[in-house]
């Protein structure tokens, strides 16, 4: 086979296999037909099929395990550290299913705990809510978000079933700065059960505040599978 129809055919099937996964044809976990059988399907050199699949691999596509074959890699989300990101249109643009569910919705007054998370006075009122949002029928991301009624007294009338807090706070009320605090995590018992993970798995936490100018609005503690997700930062360098 000469290298110009090996190069064309290393191409068509990265691109026929990459097709496959993108468009949901092949979900994630979905095994790849194995080397020999793609060998004979594009009448190729088994080279000429590693290449393909090794570069699909660097991209992220598929995971090779030793004995076992390929498989489809769960996508794994991005998102910007300094952005307040919409969850629904972070799954979607992994093209999977989106959904959310809430777990728990209360109004109370403040705790210690509340004040240092959400910058409000003790005792205030405040809406405890959470919910799991989930990106092809799995677990995605668990939500944990305080609100103040002081600022933002409307939520007190809201019950979430239709439009996730997030969501609902964006279309609300404006804000005009925000913190964000990005760590790691394992897993204790609510977080695993909640995102249907083994206990003590690795997890990335983004927490953050906003404040409006008439006060704190809410604080929200998202966790994430350490697996699923990914944060960007774009910048250029400091003026000389």
């Amino acid at each position: 086979m000469n290298k110009s129809k090996e190069t064309t055919l290393h191409q068509r099937i990265v691109s026929d296999i990459e097709g496959h996964i993108v468009s949901g044809e092949w979900p994630p976990g979905h095994r790849i037909p194995f080397e020999v059988d793609l060998t004979k399907e594009y009448n190729c050199s088994r080279m000429t099929v590693n290449k393909a699949l090794t570069q699909l691999a660097k991209a992220g596509l598929i995971e090779r395990r030793k004995k076992s074959g390929s498989f489809v890699t769960q996508p794994q989300a991005q998102s910007a550290v300094l952005e307040i990101h919409d969850i629904s249109a972070e799954v979607q643009s992994l093209n999977l299913q989106y959904s959310f569910a809430v777990s728990k919705h209360e109004q109370r007054r403040a705790k210690a705990d509340d004040v240092r998370r959400l910058d409000v006075t003790p005792g205030s009122f405040i809406v405890d809510v959470a919910c799991v949002h989930q990106a092809g029928g799995r677990p995605f991301c668990l939500e944990e978000r305080l609100i103040s009624l002081s600022t933002v007294p409307e939520a007190a009338d809201a019950n979430f079933s239709e439009m996730a807090p997030g969501a609902w706070l964006i279309n609300q009320i404006p804000w005009s700065s925000a913190e964000h605090r990005i760590h790691a995590v394992s897993a204790g018992s609510d977080e695993a059960a909640a995102l249907g993970i083994p206990r003590n798995t690795a997890c990335l936490v983004v927490e953050r505040r906003t404040w409006s100018n008439n006060g704190p609005v809410t604080h929200v503690r998202f966790t994430y599978p350490g697996d699923r997700h990914a944060l960007v930062a774009r910048f250029t360098p400091a003026s000389q």
